[in-house]
């Protein structure tokens, strides 16, 4: 179990990725609501809402518009900030505990590190600004995905489905067996 806690090897595959996404994501939102941000104020429940310029970045399919979200992923359970943060908390730790299992699946590994950025790049934004910032609209004109996200919501989209076809195709490590001899033997 300790094999990948004292692996400089799983540490990098863990805290590339991690470090890598979290500070795109970061550098991200902060361009893009600098930039696109032309007025605020409040909504009639109180909460921060932001006016945003809308730039096509390639036109019909990547457009950036800056969107604050009091909900998780596609919007849902909006204002129900404690409990994104418990669950965030509650994925730090389990990610932590399945990189401590990890060994030396070095994957694997670099698909914990992707998840590890997403969540804390969200979990940033809750703790410091009570909400998400997102700027991503994918395919405006097509109404296919109407939902606008950041870099963080795609790092977690892109683990899960990362560890699920992963999990598609890991093989199971043998059991580690005393060794038997079972042969038949000769008189």
């Amino acid at each position: 179990m300790k094999g990948s806690l004292r692996s400089p090897a799983a540490w990098a595959c863990l805290l590339t990725p991690l470090l890598a996404g979290l500070a795109f994501d970061l550098w991200s939102k902060h361009a893009a609501f600098t930039r696109l941000v032309v007025g605020s104020g409040l909504d009639g429940q109180g909460r921060y809402q932001v006016i945003s310029v809308e730039y096509d970045f390639i036109p019909g399919f990547l457009r950036f518009y800056a969107h604050v979200n009091y909900g998780a992923v596609f919007g849902i359970g909006q204002g129900q900030r404690p409990l994104f943060l418990l669950v965030s908390l509650l994925a730090i730790g389990l990610l932590g505990y399945l990189f401590a299992r990890s060994g030396n699946q070095r994957f694997y590994q670099i698909l914990l590190g992707i998840l590890f950025g997403g969540v804390l790049g969200n979990l940033y934004d809750r703790m410091v600004f009570g909400y998400v910032r997102d700027m991503i609209f994918a395919f405006p004109d097509w109404q296919i995905f109407p939902w606008i996200f950041n870099i963080a919501d795609s790092m977690l989209c892109t683990g899960v489905g990362g560890m699920f076809i992963y999990s598609l195709f890991k093989r199971e490590a043998p059991a580690d067996e005393p060794a038997t001899d079972t042969a038949p033997k000769s008189d």
